[in-house]
């Protein structure tokens, strides 16, 4: 690995992108095409299509179609590290409500047969974009690094499967393993701002369907039913008890009942209520508390109020944690702050509540690789700098991400988003001898 300072990394980062404002409006464009035409996860065959053609056009050799529609790209630059750069492309079931004139109408279909609208509502757009344009700039520049950059462009994150598929289809066993893997996730915070956190960054989760039965009737002859909707609200009651009451205060956890669906007139009860469950825990052995309690609790209700059967409890997707490598943590914050004014870099008091598959890449199979994600904002900066309050204050205030109205400054979230992956790599892959 390179012992090159912070600040002579700082000013190689400079000289790769000196060309930013050149490729930035190509960047642009392509982040408007991609936020326009989103993907569901596992369905996003156009835009691993773009990456590839753009990993091609920059002079990486790639390789599409990788665990799903993952697309790899390969640039081999002499002797050196193997530097992992990772990006996510699906989206979410979300019909967009933020005006803007490239706003998706996009709808897709899910593995249930059913028809949602479509939204680039997490920043996946930006991620990718971002990277495309990283790359570009790398590209161009190899006479500044050497070594090997091995990027990941991933689907299905938002189902947390896209980094299993891609890992367990032999990522890296097919391509040069990397010495580190890097990543980064946009935020809601003011453009500019870049936040780190060593240790734990996301939380690990735990997604399910719990199928309850009853006994269908007529509406007007409820005591001839065992009525699944009852029987579904005391459930979603009950599991609120977990955190307040069994969970030590001093551990962060969730859970979210998203989803409910029973019954399709007033007049009929239904045979079956459907939940669908999140749990986040930032720690695996208080994740295994929370589904056993879970657990007991489903089918307890169940059972008390005379389910003709047991309930279906069904893991539907998971992921660990993210626990980043301190030191590679520190090394990518020092040349931030190198890159960018004071105040912009800023140290996360406390891990983050959503969770990211990205986790994987540092810990599959029984290998085990440093790895990092930052997070960068983008909310537009006099939007921002107009609300009082602490950052966590403003954030919540902020059109947040997984809502409709999630809409980034385009072009200084882009700018910042390619400079933080220049930058990060470049701390890792080495100069050229003079």
């Amino acid at each position: 690995m390179t012992t090159e300072s912070p600040p002579d990394t700082a000013r190689r980062a400079r000289a790769v992108l000196s060309g930013l404002d050149q490729v930035l409006p190509d960047i642009d464009v392509l982040y408007q095409d991609l936020h326009a035409h989103p993907e569901l996860s596992g369905s996003e065959k156009r835009t691993a299509g773009i990456v590839a053609d753009r990993y091609a056009a920059a002079g990486l050799d790639v390789t599409a179609g990788f665990g799903g529609h993952g697309v790899v790209g390969v640039l081999a630059n002499g002797p050196g590290p193997v530097v992992g750069v990772r990006a996510d492309f699906d989206a979410l079931p979300i019909a967009e409500d933020t005006g803007l004139p490239y706003a998706s109408t996009a709808v897709g279909g899910r593995p249930d047969g059913t028809t949602v609208p479509v939204m680039h509502a997490c920043g996946h757009d930006l991620h990718t974009a971002s990277l495309i344009g990283a790359a570009r700039l790398l590209a161009d520049r190899r006479d500044l690094w050497r070594g090997t950059l091995l990027l990941i462009a991933q689907p299905a994150e938002e189902t947390m499967q896209g980094a299993k598929a891609m890992l367990g289809a032999g990522l890296f066993d097919r391509f040069p393993r990397p010495d580190v893997v890097l990543a980064q996730h946009c935020a809601v915070t003011r453009t500019g701002m870049v936040h780190h956190r060593p240790g734990i960054a996301y939380s690990g989760c735990r997604n399910f369907r719990i199928t309850i039965h009853g006994r269908g009737a007529h509406g007007a002859a409820p005591h001839w039913s065992v009525d699944p909707v009852l029987l579904a609200a005391q459930t979603i009651v009950s599991l609120q008890g977990i955190v307040a009451r069994e969970i030590d205060p001093g551990e962060m956890t969730v859970v979210t009942v998203g989803s409910v669906h029973a019954g399709t007139r007033p007049n009929i009860i239904p045979p079956e209520a459907v939940l669908e469950v999140t749990l986040r825990a930032t720690s695996e052995a208080v994740m295994d508390t929370l589904q056993a309690a879970l657990e007991r609790i489903v089918r307890g209700v169940a059972e008390t109020g005379r389910a003709p059967r047991p309930p279906d409890i069904e893991l539907l997707e998971h992921t660990i944690p993210v626990d980043n490598d301190a030191a590679v943590t520190a090394r990518v914050r020092a040349v931030h702050a190198e890159l960018f004014p004071e105040g912009d870099v800023i140290d996360l008091p406390t891990a983050n509540n959503g969770s990211e598959d990205f986790a994987y890449f540092s810990s599959w199979d029984g290998v085990s690789i440093p790895a990092t994600m930052w997070f960068y904002g983008s909310t537009a900066a006099d939007r921002w700098d107009a609300e009082p309050g602490d950052l966590r204050e403003r954030m919540a205030r902020m059109p947040g991400q997984h809502t409709p109205f999630y809409a980034p400054d385009r072009l200084p979230t882009l700018r910042r988003g390619v400079e933080t992956l220049v930058g990060a790599a470049l701390a890792y892959l080495p100069g050229r001898p003079s």
